[in-house]
């Protein structure tokens, strides 16, 4: 399975979404330009995610997107999902003989529980400065 920009960004925009949860709605101008990424794109994006339920569209001068749900409530499974289909590595698991059918079963459901089990808030939480510990060279 290979997520395309359309799983990518749509993420991306759910995750902005989530670090700005409870502070009213934001624009996609805003999302597109915190991410350099087109804005007619991402107004692709919503439409879906606004028509599964997981994001609702507030109008006016100060409009934009908001989550329906607390982002502990949401998943990026939920968010892929809708924008890419069934999360399946290959097509036809039930046509394959028994031991590569339970290999790539295996494979579904471990990216299932990773995307299941990681919620829009751990994402946001996810500080872009946090680095993994470097070596320390002494001379």
């Amino acid at each position: 399975m290979k997520i395309s920009t359309k799983g990518r960004y749509g993420l991306t925009i759910m995750i902005e979404l989530a670090k700005k949860h409870g502070e009213g709605p934001t624009s996609l101008k805003t999302i597109a330009q915190a991410n350099d990424l087109s804005e007619h794109y991402l107004e692709q994006l919503i439409a879906p995610l606004r028509n599964a339920g997981l994001v609702k569209s507030i109008r006016g001068a100060y409009g934009g997107y908001e989550l329906t749900n607390h982002p502990t409530k949401i998943t990026a499974g939920d968010v892929i999902r809708v924008l890419e289909g069934p999360i399946t590595p290959v097509e036809g698991i039930e046509d394959e003989e028994p031991a590569k059918r339970e290999l790539w079963i295996r494979i579904r459901d471990a990216i299932r529980n990773v995307l299941d089990n990681t919620t829009l808030e751990d994402l946001a939480s996810h500080s872009d400065d946090q680095e993994t510990e470097g070596y320390m060279f002494y001379i």
